[in-house]
């Protein structure tokens, strides 16, 4: 049987998704400060809670609730409006205990979750846990026990990962790439001394994807994946030279 996938709500990625994401998975979200991530996870959120009736959660660990309604008016959207109506929730928490959350029956988080049928969560962001460890193995559990609490609960997920290379090398001591079931890489890249972005699925467990890297602009109603690059190589090093 084919799988409803969860539509992102970007125009032109669910193309290169199959579809949308596939429901219950985990989706590692990667890229530089910038980039765009907390726009493309909240038109996720938006398309559930608009379009498909599925309510979503935002949880931040770092980004208070007033600054995510500010940049989401400047792309047209209004934050307060879906939290009114029941369809979106955001939620001011620290890794320590979100991961309580996830364990402890009654926990405000599983409260939410039954309560108001969530079904779409982003978190911002996965990085947030480095800091809770230097031993590489404890990290690596627990992003075993985030992952896996997330797909206990059912939820179509979106994990949010800095990009720059402290950060990768911590993220990739623990192992969230391997745990996770999607990544999606955005990535800044300089072409004739001007800057562009690039998206690009580096991984879809269980589906086929779209392997090209792809030019995205994001202006007012959030991320728009354009065409493929054609004739470069090096994208993903951010210095992408032309091929003969």
């Amino acid at each position: 049987m084919t799988q409803k996938r969860a539509k992102t709500g970007v125009p032109g990625l669910d193309d290169m998704l199959g579809g949308g994401f596939l429901p219950n998975s985990i989706v590692l979200l990667r890229g530089a400060p910038g980039t765009g991530k907390t726009s493309l996870s909240l038109q996720f959120l938006i398309e559930g809670a608009v379009n498909a009736n599925e309510p979503g959660l935002l949880i931040t660990f770092e980004e208070f609730p007033s600054s995510l309604y500010r940049d989401a008016q400047s792309l047209g959207w209004d934050l307060k409006q879906l939290e009114q109506e029941g369809k979106l929730h955001l939620m001011f928490t620290s890794p320590e205990v979100f991961l309580a959350g996830l364990e402890t029956p009654g926990s405000l988080l599983d409260e939410l979750h039954r309560n108001s049928n969530i079904r779409r969560l982003v978190l911002d962001s996965a990085s947030h846990f480095n800091r809770l460890t230097k031993d590489p193995k404890e990290l690596r559990q627990i992003f075993t026990r985030v992952t896996n609490g997330l797909r206990r609960e059912g939820v179509t997920s979106i994990l949010l990962g800095e990009e720059s290379n402290t950060e990768l090398r911590k993220t990739e001591r623990g192992g969230l790439s391997f745990v996770v079931d999607t990544i999606l890489l955005l990535r800044y890249v300089e072409i004739e001394s001007a800057i562009e972005r690039a998206i690009v699925v580096l991984k879809m467990r269980g589906s086929d994807h779209a392997k090209e890297i792809r030019r995205y602009e994001i202006s007012a109603g959030g991320l728009q994946v354009k065409e493929v690059f054609e004739g470069r190589q090096g994208l993903l090093s951010g210095m992408p030279y032309r091929y003969l």
